[in-house]
């Protein structure tokens, strides 16, 4: 058995995560409940996982005094809601008191828990990095909030190269199907290399239902909204995005790798030139959720325009492009008065149900696994959905690169029959783009 104390940025992480601590004694300092009850009110998920947090505690409550225990359901241990002694915090150093009063008392109340109890091991959990190296100079050991990680450094790359006799790369080039002894998941991209000349490629994807790796839709069509992919991934994410069966499409990598701009590419084509999807709906999260929208003026979509901006940019470039063609294309602008593209906070998503259009979420590293999960399941029939990222480049200070909600749902939800993922790895926006994310 062991003791584990929750700070405040544990239960706005994961409302749950009292429940999540097996047979083990759960602490939450009364210092925790005050600082979740500043969060209640903001629209967004943290203020979701505040007053969800609060409501556990109150059912409990009603269960038995918290301050006496409650046994938790299901098998799990007994919570505690416990106040710090004033001896304990007195005794802390001086300095540590007056740097933050409210981490002073959480941490006053794992010393005295830890002194109280030496026989059983004493964890202090919270994800602020700070309080981890506080509660280590106090000899409390300390861990991270570890219910959703992803290991990042193992992250499914989305494609697999094989090395095959250059008889089969010639019975794939004319057949489009090829048996392969590998282990690959549905809609796993592949790269076949001749064993005897390394140059000689071909690419492919998995197909689970033929058993064998098939031609690519991008190698036989052209390019979306004429935008032509530069390199393999760029290759193996068009075909992803032009391919109607695939509901989910996962692309993740560094600035400049071109997610964005292949998303948008895949969206115009599919919703302006082949009338595929009926709308193309754009959010990015990281916009601050909720009432910050608020200061700023103007309508919904007056407010957003700031935060959509790389949005506004890619669209006008694939316009621009298309112009040169001297074929005659509408605006940014009047596609929107037109309805065909729409932008959207992620606030006004939960409790939707969207139907038959294309639903961009770009820069996903910065939403939990539970908002990912509430986007998700608003996606209903004829919707495709593509979420994009780089999970080293995250603003949300409750989430890490292997917390976060794009790296849960790519590892979540490889095999799937209904998903494709593809990691992007060279840069394309520009010479100097590349060079800046590489080196500096």
């Amino acid at each position: 058995m062991k003791n584990y104390i929750l700070d405040t940025s544990v239960l706005l992480y994961d409302a749950q995560a009292m429940f999540k601590f097996g047979e083990n004694n759960v602490f939450i300092p009364i210092t925790v409940i005050e600082d979740i009850d500043h969060f209640k009110k903001e629209v967004s998920e943290i203020g979701r996982c505040a007053r969800q947090a609060s409501r556990y505690l109150d059912e409990l409550r009603q269960i038995n005094n918290l301050s006496s225990g409650v046994k938790l359901p299901n098998g799990g241990g007994t919570l505690f809601v416990k106040t710090g002694q004033t001896a304990v915090y007195k005794r802390m150093p001086e300095d540590l008191r007056e740097m933050s009063r409210k981490d002073s008392h959480m941490l006053a109340v794992a010393l005295e828990i830890k002194e109280s109890s030496p026989a059983i091991p004493t964890v202090y959990v919270t994800k602020d990095v700070s309080r981890r190296i506080k509660a280590d100079a106090l000899g409390i050991a300390a861990e991270d909030y570890e219910s959703d990680k992803i290991d990042i450094e193992e992250l499914y790359s989305g494609f697999k190269k094989i090395t095959v006799s250059s008889g089969m790369i010639t019975e794939f080039r004319e057949k489009g199907l090829l048996n392969v002894d590998e282990k690959l998941y549905p809609h796993q991209y592949v790269v076949l290399t001749d064993g005897n000349d390394s140059e000689r490629t071909a690419y492919g994807r998995f197909d689970a239902e033929k058993n064998g790796v098939k031609r690519l839709i991008s190698e036989t069509r052209e390019g979306a909204w004429r935008l032509k992919p530069r390199n393999t991934e760029q290759l193996f994410c068009m075909d992803a995005l032009l391919d109607d069966n695939i509901q989910l499409v996962t692309l993740v990598g560094k600035a400049g790798t071109g997610k964005t701009l292949l998303a948008v590419a895949a969206a115009l084509f599919k919703t302006v030139d082949e009338n595929v999807y009926s709308h193309i709906l754009v959010s990015r999260p990281t916009l601050p959720l909720g009432k910050d929208i608020g200061f700023l003026p103007g309508t919904v979509e007056e407010k957003l325009t700031p935060w959509m901006y790389p949005i506004v940019d890619n669209v006008e470039f694939l316009m621009r492009k298309d112009r040169n063609t001297g074929r005659h294309t509408r605006g940014f602008r009047e596609l929107m008065e037109l309805g065909i593209l729409i932008i959207e906070p992620l606030t006004y998503i939960r409790g939707r149900s969207i139907h038959n259009q294309f639903l961009i979420i770009d820069e996903a590293q910065n939403l939990t696994p539970h908002e990912m999960k509430t986007i998700i399941t608003r996606v209903g029939d004829g919707t495709k959905i593509v979420v994009t990222g780089d999970p080293y480049q995250i603003d949300n200070p409750y989430i890490d690169s292997s917390s976060n909600g794009l790296s849960y749902v790519v590892e979540k939800l490889r095999g799937q029959e209904v998903s494709a993922h593809v990691t992007l790895f060279k840069g394309e926006r520009s010479k100097l783009s590349e060079l800046a994310a590489n080196i500096l």
